[in-house]
């Protein structure tokens, strides 16, 4: 261990296959004066999995009482306690209970360190078969459909691969948004279940997935989205392709439709081509 025993450490825990967890984990486990676990029943049963003893005290730390035990635990490591940190799978802090700790010891100026290991997001990204040079990870995306595709046309002009997670009951939903939004031809991959018994990944454009995924798709969840493509010129303002779309309404398409269409191939929002249509017409 750092010889600055006093610490916060922030320590990975396997997303499915408990053979995973490194050896510095369960080092860890065993020597913190606190475990701080999401899920303290979860805990234990990774670490009967594991063969290991929790040596210190065990206390819950999730988003219900982050906030009030955060104070707590800062106070511990400031008198000399080595805090563990754990979640239910992957980093803490990574769409999971972590950041307001990590910002209290920082603000304490209190040694904060974390123990690497499995990542959801870093393993999609390695086997989606999309460029991983350049990526950014945007966590959950909106439950409710307009919120959800107005985030989403923010990051149509985004040239980077994007990684997201979804609860399996929301992905036929978030893969026709990002269809309509992003373009149906736009690449992407579905991960499923990753490290587990049932791991899937299916990869193809982001229309046929969400027909895929309308049958019901269950398991953990990742999906790695493919940035904009770089030929694509970026417009900014849904007044440039108005003209084009009072034309192609007035030949008789949906208008539903070309704004659809207009979306996928600007990287504009498809609400807001619709909406600034309708006020043009």
């Amino acid at each position: 261990m750092p010889q600055d025993r006093s610490a916060l450490v922030l320590a990975a825990t396997p997303i499915g296959d408990s053979r995973d967890a490194s050896p510095r984990l369960l080092q860890e486990l065993a020597g913190a004066d606190v475990v701080a676990a999401e899920d303290t029943r979860r805990l234990r049963r990774l670490t009967d999995r594991l063969g290991v003893d929790v040596g210190g005290e065990v206390v819950s730390y999730h988003e219900h009482n982050e906030a009030a035990r955060t104070p707590e635990l800062v106070e511990r490591i400031g008198e000399g306690a080595r805090v563990l940190l754990v979640t239910d799978a992957g980093m803490p802090s990574v769409s999971d209970p972590g950041y307001r700790l990590v910002q209290a010891c920082v603000a304490a100026d209190l040694p904060v360190t974390c123990v690497p290991g499995p990542s959801a997001v870093l393993m999609a990204l390695a086997v989606s078969g999309l460029p991983v040079d350049r990526f950014c990870f945007e966590g959950f995306l909106p439950r409710k459909q307009g919120e959800r595709e107005r985030a989403l046309g923010a990051l149509a002009d985004e040239p980077r691969t994007m990684v997201f997670f979804e609860a399996p009951h929301r992905l036929a939903a978030t893969l026709t948004s990002m269809a309509a939004v992003l373009g149906e031809d736009r690449d992407a991959a579905v991960c499923r279940e990753l490290t587990k018994t049932y791991e899937e990944v299916r990869r193809g454009p982001l229309a046929e997935l969400a027909t895929w995924a309308a049958d019901g798709v269950k398991g953990e969840i990742t999906v790695v989205v493919a940035g904009r493509p770089a030929s694509r010129a970026a417009v900014t303002d849904p007044a440039e392709v108005i003209p084009e779309v009072l034309e192609r309404v007035e030949a008789g398409e949906r208008l539903k439709d070309v704004t659809r269409d207009l979306a996928a191939r600007t990287g504009l929002a498809a609400r807001a081509i619709y909406d600034e249509a309708v006020r043009s017409r």
